[in-house]
C-alpha cells in the first residue's frame, strides 16, 4: 500500500549557475553543497512533504542548464505539474535569457502547468537584478514569484510547500489520482497566492522573509 496521497513532478530549468541544485539539495537534504559542479543532463530527487495531514511526495527534477544538453531536458517538461524557473539575482545574463527559456516552456510544457519565477542568491551583496523587476516580468508572463538563498536557506522550505499545497488543492478540486503524470486544469490564480496576496499585498517576494 502506497504511503502517500498524491506525487507530484516539479521541474527546474534555468541557465547554468543559478543555483538550481542547490535549491533541491537544500530542501531535500537541508545541506549546502559548496563547490557544487554543473548537473549532467537531468538528475531528480524526492521527498515527502504534509500538506493538511497527507502526506505529499515531491519528485525534483534538477535540470542542466548547457544548450547541449537542451534536448534531454526539453523531453521533462510536458508531465511536469509545476515549472520553477531560476535565474540568479546578482548576475544579469541570467535574467536575461528568460523569455528564452519562456518560450521553450511554453513549447513544450502543458499550457496551463504552474509556472514559478525564482530569483535565487539573495544572500550576495552584488545584486544586479531589483526585486520589483524580477516582480514585473513574472507579472508580464503570468507567473507566481519569489526570491530566495539556498545558501541561507531563506526561502527555499516556503518556495516547494507552497507549491505542493497549492498542487494539492488543485488535485482534489479535479478529483485527479496520484498516478496522474499531469495536471491539466490549473487555475491562473492558486490559492496559496491569493492568500499570500491578500495579507501581504504584493506578489510572492522575499520581502516578506527573513532573507
Amino acid at each position: 500500500m502506497e504511503d502517500y496521497k498524491f506525487l507530484f513532478k516539479v521541474v527546474l530549468v534555468g541557465n547554468a549557475g543559478v543555483g538550481k541544485t542547490c535549491l533541491v539539495r537544500r530542501f531535500t537534504q537541508g545541506l549546502f553543497p559548496q563547490g557544487q559542479g554543473a548537473t549532467i543532463g537531468v538528475d531528480f530527487m524526492i521527498k515527502t512533504v504534509e500538506v493538511d495531514k497527507e502526506r505529499i511526495k515531491l519528485q525534483l527534477w534538477d535540470t542542466a542548464g548547457q544548450e547541449r544538453f537542451r534536448s534531454i531536458t526539453q523531453s521533462y517538461y510536458r508531465s511536469a505539474h509545476a515549472l520553477i524557473l531560476v535565474y540568479d539575482i546578482s548576475c544579469q545574463p541570467t535574467f536575461d535569457c528568460l523569455p528564452d527559456w519562456l518560450r521553450e516552456i511554453s513549447e513544450y510544457a502543458n499550457a496551463n502547468v504552474l509556472k514559478i519565477l525564482v530569483g535565487n542568491k539573495t544572500d550576495r551583496d552584488d545584486r544586479e537584478i531589483p526585486t520589483e523587476i524580477g516582480e514585473d516580468f513574472a507579472k508580464q508572463h503570468g507567473m507566481y514569484f519569489l526570491e530566495t538563498s539556498a545558501k541561507q536557506a531563506d526561502n527555499v522550505e516556503r518556495l516547494f510547500y507552497e507549491i505542493a499545497a497549492e498542487l494539492v488543492t488543485q488535485a482534489r478540486k479535479k478529483e485527479i489520482p496520484r498516478s496522474e503524470t499531469g495536471l491539466h486544469h490549473l487555475s491562473s490564480k492558486p490559492q496559496w497566492q491569493q492568500q499570500l496576496n491578500d495579507c501581504c499585498g504584493g506578489a510572492l517576494n522575499a520581502k516578506q522573509a527573513d532573507s
